[in-house]
């Protein structure tokens, strides 16, 4: 059975794997789009841009994503219970004590960013403070400190800004194909011949598509991850009932977050757009695994 900090080596690798990926998906955009409009300056401009999305992204994609989640710093002397709750949990697990931020929201939800252990904050709704007993509060932070032991939190708050950007780089080719702005001149017409209008479509077809592969990069590294939290935060509570029923409460509050959001809803312990966000096609593009499977997992754990 995988217990806390297993999973540091493989997710530092998978990271740097990770942005090695979309530098080399922007640079492929950014080669097509240079040779569409015969503008080698593009290309520049692209793998230029690449790297420092790449440096932004480790170094301040945990402040993007609790800016997006407007979670602020929580206080201690407003929320005494939830800071000796992390601090007792942190000092079992060997951590450091995380940066502890608040999110104004009645949905109950939770997560956990930063770049390593030494970096690191857990932002909760002031919804789930409200909704959750003691033991299933520690379930849920025991879930996200699990994620901060195995490293998790880099490689997710990684993709928060390169999906992002990815989507970006298409979505400004798209758009400018259909205002036709810039068209190739005559290079089909000078000697490109087929072999120019077949790296044309081929291009095209690969730019709209990638922001797809770039964010089922980001559901299958998600849903994996939560598994593994899911056991590693009962392993560290010796309570998988606590996080069990905290999931069982979490999943019958069927409204979305009010600061829901595309770019940042693989980070948090539950689908911040609610269970009912996860029916019919939607299912193919779930950021989290069924709730009912994690919960089956969680009381198996205590037979």
């Amino acid at each position: 059975m995988a217990t806390l900090y297993t999973q540091q080596s493989k997710n530092v690798f998978r990271t740097w794997l990770l942005m090695a990926v979309f530098v080399v998906i922007a640079v492929a955009i950014g080669w097509f789009i240079s040779y569409y409009y015969q503008n080698p300056g593009i290309l520049a401009i692209a793998i230029i841009f690449a790297l420092i999305m790449n440096v932004t992204s480790y170094w301040y994609s945990d402040k993007i994503s609790l800016a997006l989640a407007r979670a602020v710093p929580a206080k201690r002397e407003e929320n005494v219970e939830l800071f000796r709750v992390v601090e007792n949990l942190a000092i079992t697990a060997g951590l450091p004590l995380p940066a502890i931020y608040i999110i104004n929201d009645p949905a109950p939800n939770a997560f956990a960013t930063g770049r390593d252990k030494d970096h690191a904050a857990i932002a909760v709704t002031s919804g789930l403070i409200g909704m959750m007993d003691k033991n299933e509060l520690s379930g849920v932070l025991a879930h996200e400190l699990s994620h901060i032991g195995n490293r998790d939190i880099l490689l997710s708050t990684v993709v928060v800004v390169l999906v992002g950007f990815i989507a970006i780089l298409a979505n400004i080719f798209t758009r400018s194909l259909w205002f036709g702005g810039g068209r190739r001149r005559g290079n089909d017409r000078e000697g490109g011949g087929q072999l120019g209008t077949i790296l044309a479509i081929v291009g095209i077809v690969f730019i709209i598509l990638s922001p797809i592969i770039a964010q089922l990069i980001q559901l299958a590294i998600s849903r994996k991850r939560e598994f593994l939290a899911d056991t590693d935060g009962a392993l560290l509570t010796r309570y998988p009932e606590g996080l069990a029923s905290a999931l069982e409460k979490i999943q019958s509050y069927d409204r979305p977050m009010l600061s829901a959001n595309n770019a940042t809803a693989h980070l948090f312990i539950s689908n911040p757009f609610g269970p009912h966000a996860s029916k019919g096609l939607a299912k193919l593009f779930m950021t989290h695994p069924p709730t009912e499977e994690r919960i089956a997992i969680l009381r198996g754990m205590s037979v």
